[in-house]
């Protein structure tokens, strides 16, 4: 059961997986293609509870791919814990770079300690933490950096500013590394068929200044005389990056760099 189904990588997930798994999703918000898919329920984290669907569907792995309110996720995501505990099923938690928001210094890997000082971060955290005290089993979490893709929202943001002539905001400072919607399904389905267990950092091994990766996605677009908008957040070079170390995919579910820009500006 994918959690967020119908959002930009639930999407993805689901059109990964559906074709080889019994899969089932959530949406949030009325939406009349979906309610014609028996396998689609209509979930609202703010106002419904999770258990009454878990003990319908009895999902086997649920993979959290929801977005909204914190407090709402939070509350979900223990009911989810509880669910794992009672009928030891396995849930894998989509987290983020921003579990190491405070360590700017160097990139992070799969066990390094987590610090936020975003509300984002620390609530990913919460999550991470409470999974992180159950059997090895029971759980992935999955850290990501910025995903970017042919059908991402981040190209379409760059696409809408760029016509609308309205400057984009890149970090000359901020060092990052990258993926897209399309490799980190693949990663996904590797992790369930494999059955592996732990943490993974699914991002590029290689690294680049986040205005770097702007220009070369916007000139591989044909999108000329761009206007920036640089913020710097420090003097010097700063790290947000999730770099996969002790977790390793196999060299094929890879990903770098130029492949993410090769895979932003295709069918655009």
């Amino acid at each position: 059961m994918i959690l967020g189904a119908s959002g930009f990588l639930g999407q993805s997930l689901y059109k990964e997986l559906a074709p080889y798994y019994d899969v089932y999703g959530t949406y949030a918000h009325d939406n009349s293609a979906l309610e014609a898919n028996n396998r689609m329920f209509q979930w609202d984290a703010e106002s419904e509870p999770l258990d009454l669907l878990l003990n319908e569907l009895a999902p086997d792995l649920i993979i959290s791919a929801i977005r909204g309110d914190f407090r709402a996720q939070t509350h979900a995501h223990f009911e989810l814990i509880a669910y794992l505990i009672q009928y030891q099923k396995k849930l894998i938690f989509i987290s983020s770079a921003n579990v190491f928001d405070v360590f700017s210094n160097y990139p992070s890997y799969e066990y390094d300690k987590t610090l936020s000082e975003s509300v984002y971060g620390r609530f990913k955290i919460k999550i991470e933490n409470a999974l992180l005290r159950l059997p090895n089993h029971l759980y992935n979490i999955v850290r990501l950096p910025m995903i970017y893709g042919h059908k991402s929202p981040r190209l379409k943001e760059l696409k809408l500013m760029h016509e609308l002539n309205e400057p984009i905001e890149v970090f000359p400072n901020v060092v990052i590394n990258a993926t897209t919607h399309d490799k980190f399904a693949q990663q996904i389905h590797y992790i369930i068929n494999r059955e592996l267990e732990g943490v993974f950092h699914l991002g590029s091994r290689d690294l680049v200044h986040h205005k770097e990766l702007i220009q070369d996605i916007l000139k591989g677009l044909k999108l000329e005389q761009p206007i920036f908008k640089n913020v710097y957040n420090s003097n010097e070079d700063r790290f947000i990056a999730v770099i996969p170390k002790h977790n390793e995919l196999p060299k094929n579910l890879h990903i770098t760099i130029d492949e993410v820009v090769s895979n932003s500006v295709k069918l655009s």
